[in-house]
């Protein structure tokens, strides 16, 4: 009996752990998809730092705001892979398919657009996304989790754990970067 009720304990445990992660893995994903560039570098981002929560489970719940804490941890997770992957004597081919890391739900137009609409939206998108990969890491990591993703100051003070003050000014700075790349269309 003590085995069933030992069993019983260890998937409610599990199901717990589910419960809290599943509303905040769709905004994980998306920013991890944002900071990788790829659909595969970003499941394995996400699944690593789900691999790295599950032994802290219990500790989940008593966090208050769990949002930005977990993109917190997916972002200090993307820093050191790249920290180890930049110092690691061996460096992988990549894949430049596009087709592979071309997203399924991207070519699926909108019922409002046409074709020459959806032309220049895919113009416009990459011009934009080549600007934003032309600024420094720390420019690109603040443009992608507050204009995009939509974080607050506030919470990427915690996130980056950055001074505020030090976030307004790469944002500002970033934003004039960008503006200047944008007119110029030389990136």
């Amino acid at each position: 009996m003590e085995k069933v009720i030992s069993f019983i304990n260890y998937f409610s445990r599990t199901s717990s752990f589910e419960k809290i992660l599943q509303p905040h893995m769709l905004k994980m994903y998306r920013v991890a998809y944002r900071l990788c560039g790829t659909v595969d570098e970003a499941e394995d981002l996400v699944q690593d730092v789900l691999v790295k929560l599950y032994p802290r489970r219990r500790d989940l719940e008593n966090i208050e705001k769990i949002g930005p804490w977990l993109v917190k941890v997916l972002y200090r997770t993307f820093i050191d892979q790249r920290r180890r992957s930049s110092r690691s004597p061996l460096h992988l081919v990549q894949n430049t398919n596009d087709e592979e890391n071309y997203s399924l739900l991207e070519s699926i137009p909108s019922e409002d657009s046409g074709p020459e609409e959806i032309s220049q939206n895919i113009q416009i998108r990459e011009k934009l996304l080549g600007a934003i990969s032309s600024l420094n890491m720390d420019q690109q990591h603040i443009c992608l989790l507050h204009d995009l993703e939509g974080y607050t100051l506030l919470e990427l003070e915690e996130i980056l754990e950055t001074p505020i003050g030090t976030l307004k000014s790469r944002l500002h700075r970033a934003r004039g970067s960008l503006r200047k790349l944008l007119q110029d269309e030389t990136f």
